[in-house]
This record gives structure tokens, C-alpha cells and sequence, in this order.
């Protein structure tokens, strides 16, 4: 069995905006935050894309992943990811070659489907269905699926989806575009009709592919057949975490990129000296992320005084229960025997925490104590 020193720990940041703060102030704190990362030895430095949301700052994160490799020196640094439902195969390499061309051997580049599920969701709603039960596998909880379906009627996804591309644009097929990216990279992209096209920057860059997924749907099946290392994700969907990481590893063919399956799991925690003190500072989860579930957008992060004013109903309770049963709050202690648990039921080759709290020096704290204790056992 893999040990806590062996299993690499990493950090994806969404560049969270806490309420009276500003956009330049969650991106200072995230330039601030992968310096310290590096500093705590922390593997990867990974940044999400999230577009429409007042209380994220990671919009353009290959601008944010050139600036955080820019004032760090050794760490990893790459997307979490880019959402290639809305730029292209050529766009996407050309960035991320230019990045890796000024810092090579440091650049991850993880690709995700949410772009093209957008655009299904759009043209067929999902139906609502009967939810997979909450249950308890190895002390690992995989909690009640939550359904998309009322989200996805939304008027407000039809606008966005509009805005992300140029009118009357299609989103390709997310293994075709996956494909691309490869054949650009490694210099062998053919048209149909047979004719070459060579990206400069970008062709030949050492850039580390992964795909996330968040389900056992076409993402793992593509990670798996391309033999590319997958990332799931028990932060967002953990109902279906064991899902995606299985139909990862049985769609799976040797590569050479990777001789067996590799695997990323990612966790929401937040860490401080004792329990109590980590659940007050993670207390404004909960209303952060209804507010992203009931379709107006991540809110600024909201403070623990400023959540407790919120009046909650049933309704409320049961939209957002998933993600707050699953996250890790307490002292190192708890949250180190709670990601060892995670590991050991996915079999996770690497892990990714993501930590928000109203305050920058509390998520910082929480980094490093992880850390330490990580490293410790």
C-alpha cells in the first residue's frame, strides 16, 4: 500500500473572490498561494476555468497558469481544466506552447468536456431520474447523485453558451478535438484531404496531458483508449467518482505516455489547528455552492458571520447536501485519515485539494498544515 510521503499532493485553485474583495485581489492571492505552494512542496499548481461567476477570478486561466509559472520556479503548473467545448484543438496548443516554450518540462495541460456538455444540455435537457443511493464504501462516502436536470432549463446556460462561442459555431466531438491536440503537439496533424499543419509554438512542447472527468461517460473512456493519465472528480460529483475512475481503468490501452492507468482524485478540505475552527472557517461553503446550484453563479465567498445570517429550508439543505457531506473540514489529523481513506477506496495515484475561505491567510494556513501533516505520516 502506497504511503501519504509517496502519494504526490496537489492544489487546484479557482482564484475564489471573497465578498468585499475584488477580481486583483483573488488573483494576488493566487500568484501569493502557488509561491507558498512551491514552498510546501506541493506537486502540481493547477487552475480552473470558470466563466459568469462573481465569485471566481479564474476566467482565463492560461493567462493565470503563464503568470503562476512566471513567480514560481519547480512546482507543476496547468489547467483544471481547459474547457474545450469552446476553443479549438490549434488555439489550445499554441497557448499552452508558448507557456511550456518559457517554462518547459512544468506545463501540465488537463483537458475537460464541460464546454460540449454545455452545449448537449442545450439541445436535450437532461431527464430527471431516479437518484443513485447514498452509501458507505470502505468509510469512503459516495453521497445521493445530485441531477442537473432543473439547472440545466435555466435560461441563463443558453446565454452563456452563446456568449462562450462565435455565433453558429458547433462544439466538435470532445475525442476528436483530444486527438488534434496530440497530433499537434507531437507534429503529425493531417487534415482529411491529407495535407500538414505544424503549430509554432506548440509542436514538440513537453507538455503532460491529463483529462478530468466526472463521470464514467466519454471523458474516461477517452483518457483510457489514449492511454492519458485521468483526473476524477470527487469534489464536484462524488456520487459518481468510483464510476468514472473503473470505466477509466477498463477502457484503458498502454501508451506511450503510460504503461498502467494513472490516476488523480480531487477532495474539497479545509484544514486548521482543531475540528471546530476548520467547520467555522468551511461554514460558508454550504451557501456558496447553493448559490451556484440554483444558476446564478459561484457568489463572492462568502464570511462565516455572513453565512450564518442565511436562513435555510429543506429545499436549500437537500440542493447542496452532496457537496457539503463530502467535504473535509478539521484539524491535519482528521483531514490527513479522511484523503487516506479517499486513496485507498479509488486507488488514486495522486491527490488534488481545493480549499476556500473568506480569508486568504486561513486558506493558506490550511495548505500548509496539510502539508505538513501529509508529509509527516
Amino acid at each position: 500500500m502506497t504511503t501519504p510521503r509517496s502519494t504526490p499532493l496537489s492544489i487546484l485553485d479557482l482564484a475564489p473572490i471573497s465578498s468585499g474583495g475584488t477580481a486583483a485581489d483573488a488573483l494576488r492571492n493566487t500568484i501569493d498561494l502557488a509561491q507558498k505552494a512551491e514552498e510546501y512542496g506541493y506537486h502540481r499548481y493547477w487552475l480552473a476555468e470558470h466563466h459568469f461567476t462573481p465569485g471566481v477570478a479564474s476566467s482565463a486561466p492560461t493567462v493565470l497558469i503563464a503568470l503562476v509559472a512566471a513567480a514560481t520556479s519547480r512546482i507543476r503548473v496547468g489547467s483544471g481544466a481547459v474547457q474545450l467545448g469552446h476553443q479549438t484543438a490549434l488555439a489550445v496548443v499554441e497557448q499552452f506552447g508558448t507557456i511550456e516554450a518559457l517554462h518547459p518540462g512544468r506545463i501540465d495541460l488537463g483537458l475537460g468536456r464541460s464546454g460540449q456538455r454545455r452545449a448537449e444540455i442545450l439541445q436535450e435537457p437532461p431527464k430527471e431520474r431516479e437518484p443513485k443511493p447514498r452509501r458507505i464504501v470502505n468509510g469512503l462516502l459516495i453521497p445521493e447523485e445530485f441531477s442537473f436536470a432543473a439547472l440545466a432549463r435555466s435560461p441563463i446556460l443558453k446565454l452563456y453558451g452563446s456568449l462562450l462561442q462565435q455565433p453558429g459555431a458547433q462544439s466538435p466531438d470532445f475525442a476528436d478535438q483530444v486527438d488534434d491536440i496530440i497530433a499537434f503537439i507531437n507534429g503529425a496533424y493531417r487534415s482529411e484531404d491529407g495535407i500538414q499543419a505544424h503549430v509554432v509554438p506548440g509542436e514538440g512542447a513537453d507538455l503532460e496531458l491529463w483529462i478530468l472527468g466526472s463521470s464514467g461517460g466519454q471523458s474516461a473512456q477517452v483518457a483510457g483508449e489514449r492511454g492519458l493519465p485521468f483526473a476524477a472528480n470527487y469534489h464536484v460529483s462524488p456520487a459518481n467518482v468510483l464510476e468514472a475512475v473503473e470505466a477509466y481503468r477498463a477502457a484503458f490501452k498502454p501508451s506511450e505516455t503510460l504503461s498502467a492507468p494513472h490516476v488523480l482524485v480531487s477532495a474539497d478540505v479545509v484544514v486548521a489547528e482543531d475540528d471546530a475552527t476548520a467547520r467555522e472557517l468551511a461554514s460558508p461553503y454550504a451557501l456558496w455552492v447553493r448559490s451556484i446550484r440554483t444558476g446564478a453563479g459561484a457568489m463572492p465567498f462568502p464570511s462565516p458571520e455572513e453565512a450564518a445570517a442565511h436562513e435555510w429550508t429543506e429545499e436549500d439543505r437537500v440542493l447542496v447536501a452532496d457537496r457539503i457531506d463530502t467535504q473535509f473540514a478539521g484539524s491535519p489529523e482528521t483531514v490527513v485519515e479522511k484523503l487516506r481513506v479517499l486513496r485507498d477506496v479509488t486507488g488514486a495515484d495522486e491527490l488534488l485539494v481545493t480549499t476556500i475561505t473568506h480569508d486568504h491567510a486561513d486558506r493558506v494556513r490550511s495548505h500548509r498544515l496539510l502539508a505538513e501533516a501529509w508529509a509527516g505520516q
